[in-house]
């Protein structure tokens, strides 16, 4: 199990939050001004990366890639998507 500096992050703004939980990965971002945003996966880490509005969300889209959701994930939010700040147990999402 992670601790949790490497759980969350925080830049720009904005924080970040990885867990695991029964089904999913999730990493979940809040923006100061309010907006949030969402990126889940299966536990197992290969299945594509579901972007949502918020951890519990309805999916608004999928992608292979973890820099397309962190792109999604940006205009979410408002922000670049290297604005986005990565805990380290989330670094390796995406297939």
């Amino acid at each position: 199990m992670t601790d949790a500096d490497e759980r969350t992050a925080d830049a720009n703004g904005i924080t970040a939050t990885y867990e695991e939980t029964e089904t999913e990965r999730l990493l979940t971002f809040e923006h100061e001004t309010g907006p949030t945003a969402a990126i889940a996966q299966n536990r197992e880490g290969y299945a594509m990366l579901k972007v949502r509005p918020a951890a519990n969300g309805d999916e608004l889209e999928r992608y292979y890639g973890f820099d397309m959701a962190l792109d999604h994930v940006g205009e979410l939010l408002g922000v670049s998507p290297h604005d986005l700040p990565i805990p380290d147990a989330a670094a390796d999402m995406g297939m």
